[in-house]
C-alpha cells in the first residue's frame, strides 16, 4: 500500500503518528461524532484513508510538529555535549599501579627483612648483617606506610571529587530538557489529534453517509 509522507514529518515520528491515529480509532465508541465507524466504515478502512492522507492531516498540527523538533534537536545537542570526550588514561593507570603496588612490594620486603634479620640476631647477635637487615627492615616499612598514607588520600580526593554536591535552591525545580520535550511531544499529539486526525475521521464518515443516501 502506497503511503504518502509529509514533507516535514520525519521517518522517526511516523510511528507516534500512526499511535495517535490508532488510539483515536480504538475510543471511537466513546466520541458521538465518530458513532459512524464500524457501519458506514470499518476502522479498518479508516485506517488506510488516514495513513495515506498523512500528508494533509500531519499539515493541521505543524507548528507544533515544528516546535517539537527544535526542542528534541537541543535536547540530543545538550546531552552530546555533556559527554566527555575520551581521554588518554595510560598516565593515570600508571600512578594508580605504582600506587597500590608500592605500599604492598615494600610491606612485603619489610617483613623479609625484618624477619630474617630478627633470626641472624638471635642465633649470632654479633653478626653485623643481621643489625642491617632489621635497619632495611624498618626502612621498607616506613615506605609502606608512606605507601598506604597516599594512597589512602587519592582515595579520599576520589571520593571528595566523584560525591555529588547538595545544593538548596528556593523555589520550584528548574525545568529540564527532558520535561520539555515531554510536553512538547504532547503539545504535538493533541494538536495531531484535535485538529488532524479527529476531523478526517469525522469528514470521511460524513462523506460515506452521502454515498449511502438514496438518490432521489
Amino acid at each position: 500500500m502506497h503511503m504518502n509522507v509529509a514533507p516535514y514529518l520525519l521517518t522517526e515520528d511516523r510511528a507516534e503518528y500512526e499511535r495517535v491515529l490508532d488510539d483515536a480509532l480504538s475510543t471511537a465508541h466513546a466520541r458521538p461524532d465518530l458513532a459512524g465507524v464500524g457501519t458506514r466504515l470499518t476502522a479498518g478502512q479508516l485506517r488506510s484513508m488516514a495513513l495515506n492522507a498523512t500528508a494533509l492531516i500531519t499539515t493541521a498540527a505543524a507548528g507544533e510538529y515544528d516546535h517539537f523538533v527544535k526542542v528534541r534537536e537541543q535536547s540530543r545537542l545538550a546531552v552530546a555535549t555533556r559527554i566527555p570526550a575520551p581521554q588518554d588514561g595510560s598516565g593515570a593507570g600508571i600512578v594508580a599501579i605504582v600506587t597500590v603496588m608500592v605500599p604492598v612490594l615494600a610491606g612485603s620486603a619489610a617483613f623479609i627483612f625484618l624477619l630474617v634479620g630478627a633470626l641472624l640476631h638471635a642465633i649470632a647477635p654479633t653478626v653485623v648483617f643481621g643489625a642491617t637487615l632489621l635497619t632495611a627492615g624498618l626502612v621498607f616499612g616506613a615506605v609502606a606506610a608512606a605507601g598506604l598514607l597516599c594512597a589512602a588520600a587519592g582515595l579520599l580526593r576520589t571520593a571528595l571529587r566523584n560525591s555529588p554536591t547538595a545544593t538548596v535552591t528556593a523555589g520550584p525545580p528548574a525545568t529540564t530538557p527532558d520535561d520539555e520535550l515531554s510536553r512538547a511531544r504532547e503539545a504535538w499529539r493533541l494538536a495531531l489529534l484535535e485538529r488532524g486526525v479527529l476531523p478526517f475521521l469525522r469528514d470521511a464518515l460524513a462523506a460515506a453517509h452521502r454515498d449511502d443516501e438514496p438518490t432521489p
